[in-house]
């Protein structure tokens, strides 16, 4: 990927809801996207432990493990792709502390009361 065009996300909470979540809006169809992101964390440890096909929807659910906790990645071919952890908010709120210091991402800030 080149560094100009970098990923994307919000870092934002679920509609109507406390939890939060992490919503990366561009360049998710970037062949790389996945490796990246999974670099990019690294110092979790994560591993992909299930993948479903939701192929009516066209997005792919990936289940990964990590030292911090489980969390799941859906990646769909809008160009969308959320990080969420319902049962485990620490683990989202730390992936967004790395991806701050990762140069291929970059967050854009929101009014959470968009959300409410």
């Amino acid at each position: 990927m080149n560094l100009i065009d970098k990923y994307k996300y919000r870092f934002r909470p679920e509609y109507n809801s406390e939890n939060l979540l992490i919503e990366i809006f561009s360049g998710v169809k970037n062949e790389n996207f996945l490796s990246d992101l999974l670099n990019s964390i690294v110092e979790i440890n994560p591993k992909i432990d299930e993948i479903a096909d939701l192929w009516m929807n066209d997005e792919f659910i990936f289940e990964i493990q990590s030292d911090i906790g489980n969390f799941s990645l859906s990646k769909d071919i809008w160009d969308l792709a959320f990080i969420i952890s319902e049962n485990n908010q620490e683990c989202v709120n730390r992936i967004n502390s790395i991806l701050l210091n990762d140069k291929r991402f970059e967050k854009v800030e929101v009014n959470f009361d968009d959300y409410k």
